[in-house]
């Protein structure tokens, strides 16, 4: 091949490495609490939070945690993280599967066998060889949107240059391929509400918690339960609202938890916790609204002034469209509740400075679209949105919402570049689009085609422990000719896979970060603590090596060592004003001002006072109780406005026996992240299985006893997983955490307890098409017939000693990425650049063309908040999405 650019081989020869960055790199922090304890400490971070870890002859033998950083650390801080850097479902070699390995010239490679055969150990060059040829392989035959990358989100660590960011970078330097669109987390939510209250909302900075602690009387959780899931954080933790919420709970502030389940936060705040079925919320909201009506609770002014289409929701809820009020007796017999609970909730929250957090685990649903959009307009109905301490919010769970905000410039990433490829597949939607390749769906407003997909490259996301249906999945990656895998550990992702590069862990690598969801009040160096175990590599090496054998090296590093980007990307921080960065690094950390103003925020509350200068980013710049756009779709599952429609499955079409199975975040994990930690497994496993949460009754009249071993089944699979008879989850309903690795035994049943072997599908919507993980029926029963241990935690089968002829390179045909990308390459503009570097990294949309001018607006608040853009960098990115928007001249 031609190496008409500079390689990575030549730049190492060379020795023109950034000087001083040996030096940086072998700093210490440090010691942050004991001045007379041993030095041999390192400064890090993690979605966990910060710590110093402790090493001796270059291993680690303990987490420090710093209090002045985090004085609430969790257990996966002090044991998961040191747990799983050695554990035994480390990847210490790149591998192969072994049919792949020999059938790679001929195409002969099996892909029926991925999951069932032995892995091959091979080295680095033949990995990046394979890879880089199939990538070639697939943009030449098929085209570049044969290209899928399952990378979205970037959850696996915490760091700015995140294997998905490095991944996308690579990709689209030699075209770009398909990505997913939309997210897992909060997908229904995320499309809705731009239309409904022009942002996002569920991944929005919420009202300031002194705010509520001043003002609020009444704070409603709607599933949500922020005391277990802000213990992780998609940057690093720092726990800082559990005070707070102390504070407002001791103020005197009143907390109602409406859920199938009683939280850990229900516990901590002395909620009052009510029952209701799953998947019926928005029925308990439309009743509630029409007992409103009925006593004249209604804010007709507020209504008139801040809100359009109130009048035709009002008619649906009085029965004036289908002959049906929508009474509290109504509501009774579809949610579980009582008729009389229900009207006093009606007039409690209608007369009272009352705040609604809603989860996202209610939109996980069929037609979750429809319970968000409910909570808005009873919200509405009721007076509430914009004034301090009322209204609602859909992040109070995630980030440590509540936190002042500090809007601060965090560090960047490195820019992904343009992506060619226009084609999406919504997130959710990943199993539909290997099954029906050229399908026409339907998504956020357009038509789209599904891509006829046959590579995937998976990098730091374990899609197959989080896709529904996970038996139908296997079956459909059949039809994919090579799956590349990028990952630390032999989670689910690379268990099903034909080439696994193995990553080093974040703390084998040096990268930055952030601390902060929403109070953007720190940046961290996560530097790196030991040397890569074995032959895994970081992950910037692993793009850097793959994108030198495809000749791409130089644009790929732009002729720089990682330590020179990570310089580069404090520096276009905030905390870059008030300290170098050779100062930054050796101290570990330095901290952002967050302005006083932050403090005495409330969500809406501009729109509130001044609805005509502050107007939302909707159609009509007011909340829209009633949305002509979305009804002008003729979506049949997701009208105009929100209304009662039945679910496919739940307890109100279930069969005798049958239960509905949740599966909310889990206390001890971050999704499957630290499953594999044997101190924490300790903690909460029934007989080394997933713990499932059964009501007493439930129990009893199964002759299941606590800490037995029962099956969940349906249709789509069975899981096999560990009692806990508990009075507090209603009869009817079992609770199982997402993310356990999975282990199929030899009936096919999932040994551990991945509930995904379970879930369904069905799309929530033909909006949104996102995922409906909580509406599932199962049934229940005792296990007989366990087969031996749960082996999710085993390597597979690997051949160490297989002889393998070297790749001749000519066969690859490398020269092949110069007439892919002749005519790809141009300059990017300045909005474009800040784009792909602040605003693509998780949680946000990535191609400008399937969205309109109005959907981005309602979009960009929220994106910007987390990506910390400054008013002058806001209005460059601004620039940009309107000019390339779906809808641009």
């Amino acid at each position: 091949m031609s190496y008409s650019t500079p390689t990575r081989r030549a730049f190492l020869i060379g020795g023109v490495a950034t000087l001083g960055a040996a030096r940086l790199m072998s700093s210490t922090a440090m010691a942050a609490i004991d001045p007379n304890s041993f030095t041999g400490r390192t400064f890090h971070a993690s979605h966990f939070g910060p710590f110093e870890a402790v090493v001796r002859d270059g291993k680690i033998v303990g987490i420090n945690h710093m209090m002045e950083l985090d004085g609430r650390p969790t257990e996966m801080l002090s044991h998961g993280l040191l747990d799983r850097t050695y554990d035994k479902s480390r990847i210490n070699y790149p591998m192969v599967r072994k049919s792949y390995l020999e059938g790679w010239e001929t195409g002969d490679t099996k892909p029926e066998l991925r999951g069932k055969e032995e892995y091959v150990r091979v080295d680095w060059d033949t990995a990046w060889s394979l890879a880089a040829k199939a990538l070639l392989d697939t943009a030449t035959n098929h085209g570049n949107e044969a290209i899928f990358s399952s990378s979205y989100g970037g959850w696996s660590n915490a760091g700015s240059f995140r294997p998905n960011v490095l991944q996308g970078r690579l990709i689209n330097l030699m075209g770009g391929c398909t990505n997913t669109a939309g997210d897992w987390s909060a997908g229904a939510g995320q499309v809705l509400l731009p239309r409904v209250m022009g942002d996002m909302e569920v991944y929005s900075g919420q009202t300031s918690w002194e705010v509520i602690r001043d003002n609020t009387e009444v704070f409603v959780l709607v599933g949500c339960d922020p005391i277990k899931n802000n213990r992780v954080e998609y940057r690093v933790a720092d726990h800082g609202m559990y005070g707070p919420w102390e504070e407002i709970r001791d103020a005197g502030v009143k907390f109602i938890s409406i859920n199938p389940q009683r939280t850990a936060s229900d516990a901590y705040l002395n909620a009052e916790w009510l029952k209701i079925i799953p998947n019926t919320d928005t029925a308990l909201f439309l009743s509630m609204a029409y007992h409103v009506l009925e006593q004249g609770l209604e804010d007709r002014a507020y209504l008139d002034k801040y809100t359009v289409g109130a009048d035709k929701w009002i008619a649906y809820v009085k029965g004036e469209d289908d002959g049906i009020p929508k009474t509290p007796a109504w509501a009774a017999g579809i949610t579980g509740m009582e008729e009389a609970k229900i009207k006093e909730l009606a007039e409690l929250f209608a007369t009272s400075t009352t705040q609604v957090a809603g989860s996202w685990a209610i939109q996980r649903a069929q037609h979750g679209e429809m319970a968000y959009w409910a909570i808005v307009n009873f919200q509405a109905l009721t007076g509430k949105i914009g004034k301090p301490g009322a209204g609602l919010g859909f992040s109070w769970h995630y980030g440590n919402g509540g936190m002042p905000q500090g809007g601060n410039r965090t560090p960047v990433g490195m820019s992904q570049g343009r992506n060619f490829v226009t084609k999406v597949v919504p997130a959710s939607r990943i199993t539909e689009a290997l099954e029906n390749p050229g399908k026409e769906f339907f998504y956020n407003g357009q038509t789209n085609t599904y891509p006829d997909i046959k590579l995937i490259f998976n990098a730091g996301n374990n899609f197959m422990s989080h896709q529904q249906d996970t038996n139908r999945l296997i079956r459909a990656l059949e039809k994919v000719d090579t799956i590349v895998s990028v990952d630390v550990w032999w989670t689910a992702a690379t268990r099903w896979v034909d080439i696994v590069m193995p990553a080093a862990t974040t703390l084998e690598q040096d990268d930055i970060t952030s601390g902060g969801t929403y109070s953007n009040d720190k940046v961290y160096a996560m530097k790196k603590v030991i040397e890569p175990i074995e032959e895994s590599l970081p992950d910037y090496e692993i793009f850097e090596g793959l994108a030198d054998k495809l000749g791409l090296w130089a644009q790929f590093t732009d002729s720089e060592d990682k330590m020179y980007h990570i310089k580069l990307a404090y520096e276009a921080s905030g905390a870059a004003e008030d300290m170098p960065f050779e100062e930054f690094w050796e101290k570990g950390y330095a901290r952002m001002p967050v302005p006083a103003e932050a403090r005495k925020w409330t969500r809406h509350g501009a729109f509130y006072e001044d609805p005509e200068g502050n107007a939302l980013h909707t159609d009509s710049g007011k909340i829209e109780m009633y949305s002509e756009g979305i009804a002008a779709m003729e979506i049949d599952d997701c009208p105009g406005m929100p209304i009662w429609m039945e679910k496919h499955e739940y307890l109100g079409n279930a069969k005798p026996g049958q239960l509905h199975v949740v599966s909310p975040h889990p206390w001890f994990r971050l999704h499957s992240q630290m499953d594999q930690s044997e101190s924490l497994r300790a903690l909460y496993k029934v007989q080394g299985r997933e713990p499932v949460r059964i009501s007493t009754e439930d129990a009893a009249s199964r002759g299941i006893e606590d800490g037995v071993l029962v099956e969940l089944y349906n249709d789509r699979g069975t899981v096999i997983a560990g009692a806990v008879v508990s009075d507090d989850i209603m009869p009817g309903v079992v609770s199982i955490y997402e993310g356990a690795w999975p282990s199929l035994d030899s009936k096919g049943r999932c040994n551990s307890g991945l509930v995904n072997f379970l879930t369904s599908t069905q799309p929530s919507s033909g909006l949104a098409q996102a995922t409906t993980a909580n509406t599932v029926l199962v049934e229940m029963r005792k296990c007989e017939d366990p087969e031996g241990p749960n082996r999710a935690y085993e390597k597979p089968a690997i051949i160490d000693d297989m002889e393998i002829a070297a790749i001749d390179e000519d066969k690859l045909g490398l020269d092949r990425l110069y007439d892919l990308t002749e005519k790809l390459y141009a300059d990017m503009g300045p909005g474009e650049k800040m784009f792909f570097e602040r605003c693509t990294v998780c949680h946000a949309p990535r191609e400008v063309t399937h969205y309109t001018q109005q959907q981005w607006k309602g979009i960009t608040p929220s994106m910007y908040e987390r990506a910390g853009l400054d008013e002058a960098e806001a209005a460059l990115v601004t620039e940009y999405l309107m000019q390339n928007a779906a809808d641009a001249n």
